[in-house]
């Protein structure tokens, strides 16, 4: 399933703690059935082997686009307080923007151009029509708050911006060349984008992230990047740091109502 990292020159391969296995999800974006199959997968490996730790970090970008944001937070939720392995949770912009809504309903129509309208439709609430005024998008914010479970809204409101495990520093969208992991803003960890990819320099530890979506999985001597834009492609993809061997793991929509399947793929 895994294949060892290839080596550099210059650098040695990035390694995850002595004894543990680490799974990173990639953006979920409402997408619920696959973030279940997903998870299934996951715990099935990891109970089947006591004798070696498991972590599990969520990568943001729970919330949007896809049709069932309000069955992922539910099952993040539940993760969150009966999980038998650890597990990180971290913020994405789409998570943090939902966040901005229920604050300040002028946010409304930008964040519906990017997905939130069917967040909107996950939680039974009407989207205001494109163009409407203030007063409908306060109307849209106030019904919001009143059908969504406070569970959800504090489950949000405790997301991480960053998470290190070994020589692997897991972010939503990525961090800044030139500037410390430890020391880069919340803005570049859930929003910068081409700085971020199109740099060569590589960070003080390898760079796990989602955010910018694509065909396949990318790893490289300075990032993973695990965004398979799973509402638009029905592909959810994590990465599986065992050592300093990695691998990927997806679920699969065969069709718009079809089969989940998991696959396992070398790295």
């Amino acid at each position: 399933m895994f294949k060892r990292l290839f080596s550099f020159a210059n650098a040695k391969p990035a390694k995850a703690p002595d004894g543990v296995r680490i799974y990173a999800i990639g953006d979920v974006h409402g997408c619920a059935d696959l973030l279940n199959a997903l998870l299934e997968r996951i715990y099935d490996e990891a109970l089947k082997r006591p004798s070696h730790a498991s972590a599990l970090v969520m990568l943001g970008d729970y919330v949007d686009r896809g049709p069932r944001s309000d069955a992922v937070l539910q099952t993040l939720v539940t993760l969150k307080e009966r999980s038998p392995v650890p597990v990180r949770f971290l913020a994405g912009n789409h998570d943090d923007t939902l966040l901005e809504f229920l604050a300040d309903p002028a946010v409304g129509e930008t964040w519906c151009e990017f997905g939130g309208r069917e967040t909107l439709m996950s939680y039974r609430v009407t989207p205001p029509a494109r163009g409407a005024d203030i007063e409908a998008w306060r109307a849209a914010q106030i019904e919001l708050r009143a059908v969504m479970p406070q569970s959800h809204v504090n489950f949000l409101q405790g997301l991480e911006e960053s998470v290190t495990l070994g020589d692997y520093t897991f972010v939503h969208a990525g961090a800044r060349p030139g500037v410390a992991l430890d020391e880069q803003s919340r803005r570049d960890r859930l929003w910068i984008r081409g700085e971020f990819l199109n740099d060569t320099r590589p960070f003080e530890r390898m760079v796990v992230h989602g955010h910018t979506p694509a065909d396949e999985p990318h790893s490289d001597k300075r990032r993973i990047g695990v965004d398979t834009g799973a509402y638009a492609t029905g592909v959810l993809t994590a990465v599986v740091l065992d050592g300093e061997e990695r691998g990927f793991l997806q679920t699969r929509r065969v069709a718009a109502k079809g089969p989940i399947l998991v696959e396992a793929l070398a790295a």
